[in-house]
This record gives structure tokens, sequence and C-alpha cells, in this order.
């Protein structure tokens, strides 16, 4: 099988950068729809269009239906083929990105994703994550290509809630962990191929970025301020977690996330803090060592990830219970089968207990 490393054509990361989408946007098409919530409208809106008067072409926002569900997905391809529109933006969290990409990829355009937030590596992959109405996990979409433009606007990020980058930066913690898994088990990557040197060396450069600058990011975002530490974490949230895990391979971290959609106290936390304790639990079902595991928890508790299933909404635990997540983690369709070594829903079970336990003894809960 050859090596294969995704990336987006271009990405494109600074202060105020929303203001010159319109240019961008431009050398693509004439006519944009941008997929957009109420929020964002309110939020970055007049940037947008001030950015677009000045070009030759128009947008034209229509306000994202809340999941990205084939149901969200159909409804925005309709109106795409309506309005006769020739670009797709996605301005917004993950499920919103996610949906734009799924619709430029129905419709065969290019699109350009704006995160407003920095909370998900979803941004730079050719993947898309589809769930149920009912917000439960329900396939990965794998799309023929990357975006054309991933734009972000520091300012705008930096503004947003604090959690919502930390929650970044969980989803980013895993991406060393799941990379280094794959390739130990020779497994596929989500770009189709085997890991490049270059894609592991982004998923190391990711978790090397993530201690070294993420709790004086969190201090400075606590505080209003747009360091450089913030712009180190928004592209490690971002660009190096993205290439990292689309062109390194996903493994049990992101299984145990999926499997955790099926727990419906989980659905009002973030993917990335669901995905921050699906670390923690590939860590136990891997046997690492002290230091490794002792310094994932000293990250996760001085930034505020969960290290525990109470801290993701699951107050009361069984066994039945941790069970059915196993369970939906270890699907076949899924990418647990990238652990370097035969996994079973009774072993991931048990990790998670043993995860769970290990997080609330660092925490200090039991005392």
């Amino acid at each position: 099988m050859a090596q294969v490393f995704n990336s987006p054509s271009k990405y494109v990361q600074g202060p105020n950068a929303l203001s010159e989408l319109g240019q961008y946007v431009a050398a693509l098409g004439s006519k944009a729809l941008v997929i957009i919530t109420a929020s964002g409208i309110r939020r970055v809106g007049d940037k947008i269009q001030a950015g677009f008067a000045e070009v030759d072409a128009t947008a034209d926002f229509e306000e994202f239906g809340g999941e990205c569900s084939n149901t969200e997905i159909d409804r925005l391809c309709g109106i795409v083929e309506s309005g006769g529109y020739n670009v797709v933006i996605g301005v917004g969290g993950g499920k919103a990105l996610d949906t734009a990409k799924a619709v430029a990829y129905h419709r065969e355009l290019p699109v350009v994703i704006c995160p407003t937030i920095a909370s998900s590596d979803a941004p730079c992959s050719a993947l898309s994550v589809i769930y149920t109405d009912d917000h439960a996990f329900e396939s990965y979409l794998f799309l023929r290509q990357n975006p054309n433009l991933v734009l972000m606007d520091t300012t705008v990020i930096a503004a947003s809630p604090v959690r919502l980058t930390v929650s970044g930066m969980g989803d980013a913690l895993a991406t060393w962990f799941e990379a280094k898994a794959t390739v130990d088990a020779d497994g596929s990557t989500c770009a189709g191929g085997h890991a490049t040197q270059a894609g592991l060396a982004m998923a190391k450069l990711c978790y090397e970025t993530l201690v070294e600058d993420g709790f004086k990011a969190k201090i400075a975002l606590d505080h209003g301020a747009c360091t450089k530490a913030v712009e180190k974490i928004i592209e490690a949230n971002t660009l190096l977690s993205g290439i990292g895990f689309e062109s390194s391979g996903l493994a049990a971290a992101h299984a145990i996330h999926n499997g955790l959609t099926q727990l419906p106290e989980t659905h009002e936390y973030y993917h990335g803090e669901k995905v921050a304790f699906g670390t923690l639990v590939q860590l136990v079902l891997a046997d690492a060592s002290r230091d490794q595991l002792e310094e994932v928890l000293a990250f996760a508790l001085e930034i505020g990830l969960p290290v525990c299933l109470e801290d993701i909404g699951v107050t009361e635990v069984t066994r039945e219970k941790v069970m059915k997540v196993a369970e939906a983690a270890c699907d076949p369709s899924d990418t647990m089968g990238n652990m370097p070594f035969d996994v079973t829903p009774e072993m991931v079970c048990e990790a998670i207990l043993g995860a769970d336990a290990l997080g609330r003894t660092y925490a200090g809960y039991d005392d």
C-alpha cells in the first residue's frame, strides 16, 4: 500500500482574516452559499459581507440546522442546486464545517472552510462525520479531496468561549497517540494509504505544541489575550492535528468517542472533550508507562479537560453502560482495528473502567 499525504490546498491564519475571504472565494467561483449559524451571522456576518463588497463574487447566508446529518445535508444540497451556487462556504464549528464539506462533495463544488472556533481538527480534512438526527454517530463520509481553502481568523477564534479551544486541545491530544498506534499496526489512514514521515512528524509536533503551549494559551484566553501561544495552539488544533490524524491514522481514542455517543448523557459535551477521555482509555488499553499517563493527566487537569466518565456526564457508571460503549467502539467499520494488537469489547470495557478510576484518583474525586 502506498504512503499518502493529504492537506488542504491553502491554509490561511491570522488576525481579521475573514475580511479577506471574498478575494479568496472569487478565485473559485462567483456565487457562494455560506452555511452558518444564526450566532455566526451576528458575530462575523458583517465582516464577511464587507470583504465580498470588494470583489466580483456574491455570498448568501443559509442558517445551519445544528446537526451534520443526512437530513440536513440533503436540505442544503437542494438549496445549492436551486440557487445556482458554484462555491460552498462553511463558517462556524465542526458540525457546520463537516456539513459544508459534505454538501460540496455531493454537488461536486469547491469548498472553503472558515472556523470561528478552534474546537476540533475537522477543518482541514477530506472527511465528514455524519450523525443521526438524534445526535448519535452514524458513519464517516470520506471525501474526494480536502478543502480548497481553510481560513482561520484568530481575532474571532480568540474571542470565542475558552472551553471550545480547550475542547480542540482535547481532540488534538489524541493525534500523536493514534498516529503512532496506526503506524505500529501497519494500519491504513483516512487518506487511503500508509502514513508518511511528514504526517507522523506533524502529529508529534501537535502533541509537543500542546504540552509546551496549551496551558499558556488557556491562561491568555481566560484574560482576553491572543498571544503567540494562542496562535500556536490554534494551528495545533486545526492544521497539525487535522493533517496529523488524516495522514497518519485514527485508532482507539476516536472509536471510544464514537462509542460514547451511545450514551445520551454525553451528548451535551463537545467532541474534543470526549476524545480527551478516549485518549486516556487508549493509553490504559495499551498499558502506557506511568510517566506517559501522568503527563497526559497533568496536561488535561491543568487546562480543564475531562479525565473520567463523570466529567462527560456519566454520573451513574454501570458495567452494562460501559459495555455498550465498548461494543460500539469495536464496530468493524470504526478505527479500533488500527491498534497494534487485537482488541475485544471486553478489553475496552476494562480499559474504560480503569481510565475512569485513574482519572478520578488524579483529580481527587474519591478523596
